[in-house]
């Protein structure tokens, strides 16, 4: 039970965060200075979290074998699934067709789902790989989250209205968090296959969406302060999981 009640707390933490879209949504130079910073950190944190907590944890529960690799590369498939079909979209692409935001909640909804999942199985785990998770998670949260947010107000949703599909959608994190919870506890040998299969999807929305998004940024300087933030994300991680495993 007091692992159910960590789940719920960093699950909610987790939808809570799409909250900051009407804070730092107004003015769009703030936004873009935003995102600047987050985005790298975002991507060396779900990368470090993918490699360093989940696979290994992964391979530890279940031994090392080719169905947590082909459950991460069904977390792959899955996410770009649904990115290519739903046009899912992390970051504030301008789309102004009004029906194309509600195929970005059900897109949303799924992904926020899924991460409730890898944060109930991380959990149970370990706490150290459930916070990695989670942080993790959060630091993708806020540009997914701003995105999605500005996309429905392109799309047609008033500010007010644009939050509230926003919050609902980030609200799915929590049904995955309670599921993921109770399917690791009832059956035996399940979280691994979860771990790699959150792993993979990790491992796609860095690769795939946060760090193209950094390749567009040209001036020197500015691509030298994503490196060190991406550097920072990954170090975030592995301290986590260094401090813990010490302990």
């Amino acid at each position: 039970m007091n692992d159910l009640i960590v789940i719920l707390v960093a699950s909610v933490a987790v939808s809570v965060v799409s909250l900051v879209g009407i804070v730092l949504f107004f003015g769009r130079k703030n936004v873009d200075e935003n995102l600047f910073l987050i985005v790298p950190f975002s991507a060396g944190a779900m990368l470090a979290s993918a490699f360093f907590n989940l696979l290994p944890e992964a391979i530890e529960e279940y031994g090392f074998s080719e169905v947590i690799l082909q459950t991460t590369v069904l977390g792959i498939v899955l996410f770009f699934i649904i990115e290519k079909f739903i046009h899912w979209h992390h970051h504030h692409k301008e789309i102004h067709l009004h029906p194309m935001t509600y195929l970005n909640l059900v897109g949303d909804a799924i992904h926020n789902f899924v991460d409730g999942i890898a944060i109930a199985v991380s959990f149970m785990i370990s706490f150290h790989v459930g916070l990695a998770t989670t942080i993790a998670i959060i630091a993708h949260e806020v540009p997914q989250e701003l995105g999605d947010f500005g996309l429905l107000v392109y799309g047609g949703f008033s500010k007010r209205r644009a939050l509230f599909a926003n919050f609902i959608t980030a609200l799915f994190a929590v049904g995955g968090a309670i599921m993921g919870y109770f399917l690791s506890s009832s059956i035996h040998g399940f979280e691994p296959l979860l771990l790699g299969f959150a792993a993979g999807s990790f491992i796609y929305i860095a690769s795939a969406d946060i760090v193209p998004e950094m390749h567009k940024e040209k001036d020197l300087k500015k691509s030298f302060v994503q490196i060190i933030l991406f550097l920072l994300g990954i170090g975030l991680i592995l301290g986590i999981k260094l401090v813990f495993e010490n302990h």
